[in-house]
């Protein structure tokens, strides 16, 4: 398969599961994005049109002196902590988990459980 195809089918994957969220549920939305460097997640009020928080791999929070940040499950479940940590203090406490078309494995898996751990509810 060629690149254009992949990034296609993904596109038709994350349109069918954000329009199944939009209508089963009146919650804010939890977004993932992975990019091959790092991963972003934003917790998005459709209704209104805005992100409520947002966290990455590129928050200096998450980074301590000397440490190169790498996108892997690690720093994934770090991020997913920040964004719970960051929704509670706005008084968030249930969202949609919305994968973004990526499967739940590997880095998606660990950032959704370290939102988990931190108190989000999905």
């Amino acid at each position: 398969m060629t690149q254009i195809n992949k990034k296609y089918i993904q596109r038709k994957k994350h349109a069918r599961i954000k329009n199944k969220l939009k209508i089963s549920s009146d919650r804010l939305r939890l977004a993932v994005f992975r990019s091959n460097r790092h991963i972003y997640v934003q917790i998005i009020d459709d209704i209104k049109g805005t992100t409520c928080a947002s966290a990455s791999t590129l928050d200096k929070s998450l980074i301590s002196e000397g440490q190169i940040i790498k996108n892997n499950c690690e720093f994934a479940q770090k991020v997913g902590k920040l964004i719970g940590s960051k929704a509670q203090k706005k008084g968030i406490a249930k969202v949609v988990f919305d994968r973004g078309g990526y499967i739940y494995h590997g880095k998606v898996k660990a950032l959704a459980e370290g939102a988990r751990e931190s108190g989000l509810e999905f």
